[in-house]
């Protein structure tokens, strides 16, 4: 089975979180054996920033690198594991709230595809990019 990466990469709709992960120096990370749950925005996810944010970011390393950890959570959680909980703690060590109660929505962002199983870890694609605070 592929791992997080490689789904993403091959998906071909993850163009600019690849990118940002190969910037932030964290494809080894996610290629290690986790488990992982990423909260995967998409291109159009990234599209929404307003514009110039994403080449301020990738000259931010820092907070670049912060940004997308708060989009990975420790441990393979499937929607049905993410049901029973109001939030999860992000790598970047934030709070990420969680609500199944109306769908599926991860702080302001929309689930489009759940559970998608890597080999170390789990993927949900979202609408939307995650900030803390």
């Amino acid at each position: 089975m592929p791992d997080i990466v490689d789904i993403a990469v091959d998906a071909g709709s993850f163009k600019t979180l690849v990118a940002a992960v190969q910037a932030a120096g964290l494809v080894d990370t996610l290629k290690s054996p986790g488990p992982f749950t990423v909260f995967a925005p998409n291109d159009d996810a990234f599209a929404k920033l307003p514009p110039g944010t994403i080449q301020t970011l990738l000259q931010n390393i820092p907070q670049l690198a912060r940004i997308l950890t708060y989009h990975v959570v420790s441990g393979k959680l499937l929607k049905a594991d993410l049901a029973k909980v109001d939030a999860v703690i992000s790598v970047e060590g934030s709070p990420i709230k969680i609500d199944c109660a109306h769908g599926f929505e991860v702080k302001n962002a929309t689930v489009l595809a759940p559970d998608i199983e890597a080999d170390n870890g789990v993927i949900h694609v979202i609408d939307t990019v995650i900030l803390m605070g």
